[in-house]
């Protein structure tokens, strides 16, 4: 797993937990944190794709 795969992993699951702290203070707050943790969960399946192909474009050729 690539070191940005994995930064965004982290900050996926801290935005998540930060949801539901404040979803349960009652803030509405936390539709920002859901947005967030949309979009890191998006580029860590993007890192991980990238990361795949370039392994297997570089097994294929050398």
């Amino acid at each position: 797993m690539s070191r940005l795969a994995l930064y965004a992993l982290v900050v996926c699951v801290l935005a998540v937990v930060a949801a539901v702290v404040s979803f349960v203070q009652g803030s509405w707050l936390g539709i920002v944190w859901v947005l967030l943790a949309g979009l890191s969960s998006n580029m860590t399946w993007y890192y991980l794709r990238r990361d795949r192909m370039r392994r297997q474009a570089s097994s294929a050729t050398g």
